[in-house]
Formats: C-alpha cells, sequence, structure tokens
C-alpha cells in the first residue's frame, strides 16, 4: 500500500528534523520511504512511503506526536479505483 502523510510542525524544525531522522533509522518492517518534501502551505512536509498495511502507518508516526501533527493518505491507483466503478 501506498501512503502520503501530511505533517505540521508543532516544535521547532529543528526538533522536527531530529524526530524524522530517529523515524528513518527505526523504519517499521516492510516500511520504505519512497520521498519527503518541506512544502509551503498549510501543511510544512509531506512523506510518501510503502507499507503492507494501515498499521505501519500508524507505528510509523506513533513516537512522533509531540512534535508533530499529522494526516495520512490512503492511495489507491487511478487504475485500481477505475476497476471499482
Amino acid at each position: 500500500m501506498l501512503f502520503i502523510t501530511l505533517i505540521k510542525f508543532k516544535k521547532k524544525a529543528s526538533e522536527v528534523v531530529e524526530v524524522g531522522k530517529k523515524i528513518m533509522q527505526n523504519l517499521p518492517a516492510g516500511v520504505k520511504i519512497i520521498a519527503t518534501y518541506w512544502t509551503l502551505g498549510r501543511f510544512d512536509a509531506v512523506w510518501i512511503y510503502e507499507g503492507a498495511s494501515e498499521k505501519d502507518a500508524i507505528r510509523l508516526w506513533a513516537n512522533a506526536g509531540d512534535v508533530v501533527r499529522t494526516e495520512t493518505l490512503v492511495t489507491i491507483s487511478r487504475e485500481e479505483a477505475m476497476k471499482l466503478i
């Protein structure tokens, strides 16, 4: 499954960076980070990653609640969506 997590910083960027480094060094089994971006607008960052289930997305951000607020989107490819219509 592919996930997109929208991130809003609750602390200084330097603190968020440290937590991000810890997350990257301790990824849940089966999670693969595809891309990370800092953004302008309502959210401060976006992470795109793969995991086996929604539980992987929960595990990824479980210890980051003190420094960020997240909103995670589960994706489906356009092709898969079209099969459901």
